[in-house]
C-alpha cells in the first residue's frame, strides 16, 4: 500500500472533532499537502424490534445520511480555508478505521473524544485508539470546552496557533530517537523553536528512583543524563546545519514535565514507548499520560512511522 504526502483527519460533527479538523487543515496548508476527511459510524447488526424478543435488521440509511451531512460540512469548512480535500464515509470502529487508513497517509489528526456530535453511535473520532498502533505520526488535538457564549449558544472554536515552540521528550531509547527526528522535521517546516526535554524522577520520597539507596549520588545521575542528552542533540545538530535545539534536564517524570511544558508550547512530540535509554530512567510509556493532560496538541510517533514515510516540506 502506497503512502502519500497527505493528512488524514477523523470527524464526527462534535466541537472537538471540528477543532481537530481546523488544526489538520492549517497543517496541510502549511506543508502543501492535501487533506483527507473521514467520518466513520458503527451500527449494531440487530436491534430489539418488539416486546416478544424478536429482532430485526436495523436500517442505517438515516445514520448514513447524517454522516454524509457531517462530512460535507467538514469538507466545506476545510476548503473554505484553502485546503485541497477529499472525503470518505465508512462503517466500522473509528479507531480501527483510522489505524488502517494511516498506512496510506503521512499524518493522522484526531480530536479528544467528541460528545454531542452526530449520533451517539459514532463513539468519538478515535483519539482513545492508542496512537501507538498507527502507521504514521498521530496528532491528538485537545479541546477545552468553554461553556456558552453570551446568547446561550455553543462557544466558538478556539483559534489554531502556528507551531512556534515544539517540545520533544528524549530518553535515549529507539522510539525517542524517532520522535526527535520527527520533531526536527516539524521545527524546520514551521521555523519553530525546538526544545528537547529529559526527565529524571529524583525527587525525595517519590518517583522511579525512590527505591535507590541513599548513597546513590543523584546529582551524578542528573549529570550523566545531561551528558547523554548532549551527545544525542550534538549529533542531530551536526546533521542539520543551522539547527539549534535547546536542551533541558529536570527532576521529574517525563509525563509531568511534558505536561507542564505543554502550557507554553504549540506541539509536544513523544515516542510511543521509551525503554532501554539512559538506563531506563526516563520517559517510559508516557504518551498516554501526556495525551490525557496536555494543554497543546501531542504528536505520537512509533517505529512503524519510519517505514516508507514521505518527508515534509521544510520551509
Amino acid at each position: 500500500m502506497t503512502r502519500t504526502e497527505s493528512v488524514l483527519v477523523g470527524v464526527d460533527g462534535s466541537a472537538p472533532s471540528l477543532h481537530a479538523l481546523d488544526w489538520a487543515a492549517a497543517y496541510a496548508l502549511r506543508v502543501g499537502w492535501p487533506l483527507h476527511i473521514v467520518c466513520t459510524y458503527s451500527l449494531p447488526s440487530f436491534t430489539a424490534a418488539s416486546l416478544d424478543g424478536g429482532y430485526a435488521a436495523l436500517d442505517d440509511s438515516a445514520i448514513q445520511e447524517g454522516a454524509r451531512a457531517v462530512l460535507e460540512e467538514a469538507r466545506a469548512r476545510a476548503e473554505g480555508a484553502g485546503v485541497r480535500t477529499t472525503a470518505t464515509v465508512t462503517t466500522g470502529d473509528a479507531a480501527g478505521v483510522l489505524v488502517e487508513m494511516s498506512r496510506e497517509h503521512a499524518l493522522v489528526v484526531v480530536g479528544t473524544r467528541g460528545r454531542g456530535g452526530f449520533t451517539e453511535r459514532r463513539r468519538g473520532t478515535g483519539s482513545s485508539a492508542r496512537p501507538a498502533h498507527a502507521h504514521c505520526p498521530t496528532v491528538v488535538v485537545p479541546y477545552r470546552a468553554g461553556g456558552k457564549d453570551d446568547e446561550g449558544g455553543a462557544q466558538e472554536l478556539p483559534p489554531v496557533r502556528d507551531l512556534r515552540r515544539i517540545v520533544v521528550g528524549v530518553d535515549g531509547s529507539p522510539s525517542a530517537e524517532i520522535a526527535l527526528r520527527h520533531a526536527i522535521r516539524q521545527a524546520r517546516a514551521w521555523d519553530a523553536e525546538l526544545v528537547a526535554v529529559a526527565g529524571v524522577p529524583v525527587g525525595a520520597g517519590a518517583g522511579l528512583l525512590a527505591w535507590l539507596p541513599s548513597s546513590i549520588d543523584l546529582e551524578q545521575v542528573l549529570a550523566d543524563v545531561t551528558e547523554g542528552l548532549n551527545v544525542i542533540i550534538d549529533r542531530h545538530e551536526a546533521e542539520h546545519p543551522g539547527l539549534t535545539i535547546k536542551r533541558i534536564v529536570l527532576d521529574g517524570t517525563g509525563a509531568e514535565l511534558l505536561t507542564e511544558f505543554s502550557t507554553a508550547s504549540d506541539l509536544i512530540v513523544v515516542g510511543s514507548r521509551g525503554r532501554g535509554g539512559f538506563r531506563g530512567l526516563l520517559l517510559g510509556s508516557t504518551s498516554q499520560a501526556v495525551l490525557h493532560h496536555s494543554a497543546c496538541p501531542v504528536m505520537v510517533v512509533t517505529k512503524k512511522c519510519e517505514d516508507d514515510e514521505p518527508a515534509a516540506k521544510e520551509g
